[in-house]
């Protein structure tokens, strides 16, 4: 696998890739990979002639006062396991390779995708997500850009983004990985201490709750929602921040699951705030 630096040395290796034939296949990641992204680049492995992962940690997606300074950063590290999943090129930019001295662009969904959820706990986070997919695409140009379900609102919102701009590309969702105890997979898992980690595999058995009641036939949102509070609010350590059914295209409110709904959370654990789901029907 290659490591580069440049958006030039990014466009010459894909340039020659295209030129043989291949489909590019993209990983965007903001690097501390586990095996959550691992699981995204071994998909496009298997479905593309060439496989790019970005590593950046992603200044614009983070509110002032959060972790940006202490979010984890080892690129030996991810390179070597972006080599092991069968990545051919890392990219691994500067700040100011992404956004030049002077830069004022941004793209941004606006509407239901982004008023819900997450979107009002922290404001200005999916335009940044927005703002430097649109940019890497811009740069990478893959047939194939690859997420995963564990960031269920971000996979809608960047497949918005993807029909409203025209990208000539195919976004492909990859399941969720989780843990054995089914806590969901995360960088910032890696913030918890011992008993905060064992707290926070309460969140998924919750969700997981509510989709064993589903599956026994439950509809109503009020009932779902409550069947997995009971499994979650006896943990002293976590904090809820939300618990949400919602049509699982359009993200709207819903009283009764008809087609596919989403129950997803967010809470904190300790100082980590952590994001969940479950996709029901």
């Amino acid at each position: 696998m290659e490591l580069v630096v440049t958006v030039a040395q990014v466009r010459a290796a894909v340039a020659k890739a295209r030129a043989e034939g291949k489909t590019i296949g993209f990983a965007p990641t903001m690097g501390a990979l586990h095996e959550g992204h691992l699981a995204l680049i071994r998909r496009a492995r298997a479905e593309c002639g060439f496989v790019v992962v970005s590593i950046f940690v992603n200044p614009t997606q983070f509110a002032p006062g959060t972790d940006l300074e202490k979010y984890p950063r080892d690129l030996a590290s991810d390179s070597a396991k972006a080599a092991s999943a069968g990545a051919d090129l890392a990219f691994a930019p500067a700040v100011e390779e992404i956004y030049p001295p002077g830069d004022s662009t941004f793209v941004e969904v606006t509407g239901q995708l982004v008023d819900c959820l997450c979107g009002p706990a922290r404001p200005g986070h999916f335009r940044g997500v927005t703002t430097v997919c649109a940019r890497l695409f811009h740069i990478v140009v893959p047939g194939r850009a690859y997420f995963g379900e564990k960031d269920y609102q971000q996979l809608l919102v960047i497949k918005q983004m993807v029909r409203d701009l025209h990208f000539p590309l195919a976004v492909v969702s990859v399941p969720t990985v989780r843990e054995p105890d089914g806590l969901a997979m995360s960088s910032r898992n890696a913030y918890l201490s011992a008993e905060e980690r064992k707290a926070a595999a309460v969140l998924s058995r919750g969700l997981f709750a509510a989709r064993e009641l589903f599956a026994s036939g439950e509809r109503d949102a009020a009932a779902l929602i409550a069947a997995a509070k009971r499994v979650i609010a006896p943990e002293p350590r976590l904090k809820l921040q939300y618990l949400e059914l919602r049509d699982a295209e359009t993200l709207a409110e819903i009283k009764r699951v008809g087609g596919s709904a989403v129950l997803a959370l967010a809470a904190y654990v300790g100082q980590a705030r952590l994001i969940d789901n479950v996709v029901l029907g």
